[in-house]
């Protein structure tokens, strides 16, 4: 019997799509934006407090839906209510802060990356 040949089969569709796939995967994996740092850095005593809170993340961030905030150790809100995305650096989250007096602080945040996807955390620092 006399088979008609195939341009393709399954071990030639394999070779060509593993390659493929893999080089395609961490690029689906990355569409998360995660910090990458922060002033003040996440569990640090500072001496003197800052006027503005930063984390700059691994990716840029959609602006109308990332936030960040700060409150004291009690749950008080203390940022000034201006949180935003630098327009000049996509990557970066900031709120400004009034002279914090001495005692601990948690940051609050969200960001949502460019292609939608939606990270959320806290982290601490304490004013000396």
């Amino acid at each position: 019997m006399i088979r008609p040949a195939r341009f393709f089969d399954i071990h030639t569709v394999a070779a060509f799509l593993l390659p493929v796939l893999l080089f395609i995967m961490p690029g689906i994996a990355r569409g998360h934006a995660y910090p990458d740092h922060a002033d003040p850095k996440v569990g640090s005593t500072v001496a003197t407090p800052p006027t503005v809170v930063r984390i700059w993340f691994d990716g840029d961030l959609e602006p109308e839906f990332s936030s960040i905030m700060v409150h004291t150790a009690g749950g008080s809100m203390v940022d000034k209510n201006d949180g935003r995305v630098d327009p000049a650096d996509p990557a970066l989250l900031e709120v400004s802060v009034p002279p914090l007096p001495p005692g601990s602080y948690i940051v609050y945040w969200t960001a949502v990356s460019r292609d939608g996807h939606r990270t959320s955390g806290s982290y601490t620092f304490t004013v000396k």
